[in-house]
C-alpha cells in the first residue's frame, strides 16, 4: 500500500507515545501513533472518499458566512435526535478511543480541513449537552495542523502548541472545556487535507 503524508517523521519509530500534560483545571493526554501508519492511511482514505462533507453556514457579528471547513455529524444530536447512524469504521474508531478514554461516546463530529485556509476559531466545548466535565476523543487523519489551547480566564499562562500527526489521538477531560479554550489557525503553507473526528457524550438537556 502506498502510505501517504511520507514528508512527516512522526512514523520513525512507530512506538504509542503518551503524553499527560501538567497544567491547571484540566486532563489533557496525547497519544502519538495511536494508530499506525497502514491504518491511519486507510482511514483517511476511506473517511475523505465515504463521508457526505457538508458545509454549514455559521453566524458571526451578526454575518452570515460558509463554516471554513467541511463537517458531518454521526450519532445523538444535541436536540435528542439521531442524525447519521455510526458506520462500521467509525463504531471500530470509536471502540478503540473508549479504551483508554474509559468512557463510552455516543456521537462524533467529523471535520474535513481541505487546506490551510480551513479553520476553527477559539472556542470551548462547553455546551450544556456535554456535561460539567465533557469527554471529548479528538483522532487525526492528514496532515499535521497545529491545536493551539489557552487558557480562558488565567491571561498569565501560556498559550500551548500541541501539532497533532497522522494516527494522533489526543484526550481532553476534566474541566477543560470550561476553563480552556482552542482553535486550528489558519496557515499559509501549502499542506494537504486533515480529518478530525471529535469523539463526544451528548446527554439530555432537561
Amino acid at each position: 500500500m502506498m502510505t501517504l503524508f511520507n514528508d512527516t517523521d512522526l512514523f520513525t519509530s512507530g512506538d504509542l507515545k503518551i503524553t499527560k500534560f501538567n497544567i491547571p483545571d484540566a486532563e489533557l493526554s496525547l497519544y502519538e501513533h495511536f494508530f499506525n501508519r497502514d491504518e491511519s492511511d486507510k482511514f483517511y482514505k476511506e473517511l475523505i472518499e465515504q463521508t457526505p462533507w457538508k458545509q454549514d453556514p455559521i453566524t458571526i457579528h451578526g454575518k452570515t458566512h460558509p463554516t471554513p471547513r467541511l463537517t458531518a455529524w454521526y450519532g445523538k444530536k444535541r436536540d435528542d435526535k439521531t442524525e447519521l447512524p455510526l458506520t462500521p469504521t467509525l463504531l471500530y474508531l470509536k471502540s478503540k478511543v473508549e479504551q483508554s478514554a474509559k468512557v463510552e461516546f455516543n456521537s462524533v463530529l467529523l471535520n474535513l480541513y481541505r487546506n490551510g485556509q480551513d479553520s476553527v476559531s477559539w472556542h470551548r466545548d462547553n455546551e450544556r449537552e456535554y456535561g460539567p466535565r465533557s469527554v471529548i476523543g479528538s483522532v487525526t487523519f492528514g496532515e499535521t495542523r497545529i491545536f493551539q489551547i489557552r487558557h480562558k480566564f488565567r491571561k498569565n499562562l501560556d498559550k500551548i502548541e500541541i501539532p497533532l500527526h497522522h494516527g494522533s489521538f489526543l484526550l481532553m477531560a476534566g474541566t477543560m472545556q470550561h476553563f480552556w479554550e482552542h482553535q486550528i489557525a489558519k496557515t499559509a503553507k501549502q499542506i494537504k487535507p486533515r480529518i478530525n473526528l471529535t469523539f463526544r457524550i451528548v446527554k439530555k438537556v432537561i
